[in-house]
């Protein structure tokens, strides 16, 4: 099925994308809340090790020939600073920092969950840019299934009966 991308569909994803990993991260037995701060969309503690997460979420609709898009993360043009957006929330609310992605095809969805310390060392790089991105080439797809640091979660759609 072709997407077809409605003229609110960057809010409608953005928090699908955020509910989405809260309810993995619910069922995973974390207490979880969306909050609304700059930098900070989800804040996950965990009981039993008692580590409070400080999620920031970026949300993707990919269509057919740009599945493989990277996943901008941070920016850091025009005097933006998007990470340090996300180190002074999580500093303010006690919470180690990490990312989230959410990406969709018409085919399928994946999740990905990752500390930013985690993101930094192996897959940021070591060169200034103005954008940090997550990258979904198929051989960073395979470097990410193989890394036990990053979560990952892939979601298979079946159209049965739909539009």
């Amino acid at each position: 099925m072709e997407i077809v991308k409605s003229s609110r569909h960057g809010k409608v994803i953005g928090s699908f994308g955020e509910n989405i990993i809260c309810n993995w991260l619910s069922r995973s037995g974390f207490e979880v809340i969306i909050v609304d701060h700059t930098g900070l969309d989800i804040i996950a503690y965990n009981p039993l090790t008692e580590k409070r997460l400080g999620i920031t979420v970026k949300s993707r609709t990919r269509i057919l020939r740009l599945e493989e898009d990277s996943v901008n993360i941070f920016s850091y043009r025009k005097g933006k600073n998007d990470r340090k957006k996300l180190l002074d929330a999580c500093k303010a609310f006690a919470c180690e920092p990490w990312i989230a992605i959410y990406v969709e095809t018409s085919k399928f969805a994946d999740i990905y969950l990752t500390s930013l310390n985690h993101y930094d060392t192996k897959y940021r790089g070591k060169i200034e840019r103005a954008i940090d991105a997550w990258k979904m080439k198929n051989k960073y797809k395979e470097m990410y299934r193989e890394d036990v640091d990053v979560k990952h979660i892939r979601i298979d759609f079946q159209e049965v009966n739909w539009f």
